[in-house]
């Protein structure tokens, strides 16, 4: 059964300004002295969660997605993490993560369920499609920050009848999520974790935002039974962790409550 080494990077952000993040950023990645396979960056890493995309969204050929090609590759790593990104002219924004690849192909899954308390859905389209990688065997289903709220949108679907394996073994959110609420964070990363059965790892970011607003990361990963392999609260952090694909596993063997699951089919709303 193979193994999967996953870094964190908790960090503050500078408040829209996109080159002195690449470079903070750029700076804790090469500190990075264990063996690494997966990088994990915060959401809107390059900005901060900005309701501004008109001055600050970018192409998919722009410096960050460029920046993140050149990183993966030097480092021999995937990097991920969500920015603003630019669609159709500029006339539609999307709050994009990407999956970036060593080689330089990469794949997109856009914030489905857009926050519409701090007006997320008045500047910014949603995303329709689930993005599940793959790596090492390992099945990846990624998501981002107020995704979290919303268990059907991550709910392992598979086949139950057949024998047929589980859609995802991780579950990744990429977030800004305020201290104020972070008792809802902490649990739901849990949730996930046991309805799903699988690893989830929640990366956060922490400081204060452009609009004077509290986060104290509380960067999680959980393992399949629900339990807190790592933790951080408030501080700064870049910490590497590796999964085991047999506990996984093991836990799905002795503990089949997936097969139980009731059959659903997602439909888009919109």
């Amino acid at each position: 059964m193979s193994s999967l080494s996953v870094t964190i990077i908790q960090t503050r952000l500078h408040w829209e300004n996109k080159q002195a993040n690449l470079h903070m950023l750029e700076e804790k990645i090469s500190a990075i002295k264990e063996k690494t396979e997966v990088v994990v960056l915060p959401e809107m890493f390059n900005t901060g969660f900005s309701m501004r995309p008109e001055e600050l969204a970018e192409t998919m050929d722009g410096d960050t997605v460029q920046w993140m090609k050149r990183i993966a590759s030097e480092k021999k790593i995937i990097l991920t993490g969500s920015i603003i990104i630019s669609e159709k002219n500029n006339t539609d924004y999307y709050n994009r993560l990407i999956w970036m690849l060593p080689n330089g192909e990469y794949g997109v899954y856009d914030k489905r369920h857009l926050f519409a308390y701090a007006g997320e859905d008045k500047h910014y389209s949603a995303g329709h499609k689930r993005f599940i990688a793959s790596v090492k065997g390992w099945k990846v289903n990624l998501q981002v920050c107020y995704d979290l709220r919303f268990p059907v949108w991550a709910r392992q679907s598979f086949p139950t009848n057949n024998g047929s394996e589980p859609e995802y073994d991780l579950l990744v959110y990429v977030a800004n999520w305020p201290e104020r609420r972070s008792h809802a964070w902490k649990t739901l990363l849990q949730a996930r974790a046991i309805e799903n059965q699988c690893y989830v790892v929640g990366v956060n970011r922490v400081g204060n935002d452009g609009n004077d607003i509290y986060h104290s990361g509380d960067s999680m990963v959980i393992d399949p039974m629900g339990e807190a392999l790592y933790h951080k609260k408030d501080e700064e952090d870049v910490f590497t962790i590796v999964l085991n694909k047999s506990t996984l596993q093991s836990i799905r063997e002795k503990l089949p409550f997936l097969k139980d699951a009731d059959d659903f089919l997602l439909l888009n709303k919109d």
